[in-house]
């Protein structure tokens, strides 16, 4: 027996329907379990952008302008009702709100874990993106004091492969797709204590720094 034509419409409706149900988990998870503030994202289409601008120079990796924040906190019901209006939309986070982001190449970060983790230090959630980059979540405020910690610590004249994201920056957040060229994922998932208190970015970038530097050599 074969599917009638009415039986195929239910079944993609049902997985249009599960896939936001899907989406809106995670956003929730996002605004209430961690505290983040959460923005709908463009996405890409054979090389199309979804925010429909043409000559987009971010497609598929930028919020969209006419969509509002999910706020932190949002519960579920709050979520469905707002994400409703935006389905399939990439899943962005705001930075310089609830943390900062320390950015480096994703063969360095893998190399740094390893290393914190012996030590002992502590760490937040670490993300990775399809383009191979790392994103280690700190305290916010990182970014404007990245210079003066790495002038601190004897980095500041070193070519180094690691830059501070603050506020203005938006980042994707797992698992949606950058750009066009795959999911973005958890190096390091969020947990409750690393997710709402970040570490400071100085416990950390004495090894991001010396790590990234020798990725260089």
């Amino acid at each position: 027996m074969g599917f009638t034509i009415g039986g195929i419409r239910e079944i993609r409706s049902g997985s249009r329907r599960r896939g936001r149900a899907s989406e809106c988990t995670t956003v929730a998870e996002y605004t209430g379990l961690w505290g983040w503030d959460v923005v709908p994202g463009a996405r890409t289409a054979a090389g199309v952008c979804s925010c429909g601008r043409t000559g987009c120079r971010e497609r598929g990796a930028h919020p969209l302008d006419f969509a509002p924040v999910v706020p932190a906190g949002a519960t579920l019901d709050e979520v469905s009702e707002s994400w409703g209006e935006f389905p399939g939309a990439a899943v962005m986070l705001p930075v310089g709100r609830a943390f900062d982001v320390i950015e480096v190449a994703e063969s360095a970060s893998r190399r740094a874990l390893v290393r914190l983790e012996r030590m002992g230090l502590p760490l937040g959630p670490v993300a990775v993106t399809p383009q191979g980059r790392a994103h280690f979540f700190v305290a916010p405020g990182a970014a404007a004091e990245l210079p003066e910690l790495l002038y601190r610590m004897g980095w500041d004249d070193a070519s180094l492969d690691l830059h501070g994201l603050g506020s203005g920056t938006h980042i994707t957040a797992p698992p949606s797709d950058r750009g066009g060229l795959g999911p973005v994922r958890w190096l390091r998932s969020p947990a409750l204590d690393s997710a709402t208190k970040p570490p400071a970015a100085r416990l950390l970038l004495g090894t991001l720094a010396y790590v990234a530097h020798r990725s260089r050599a």
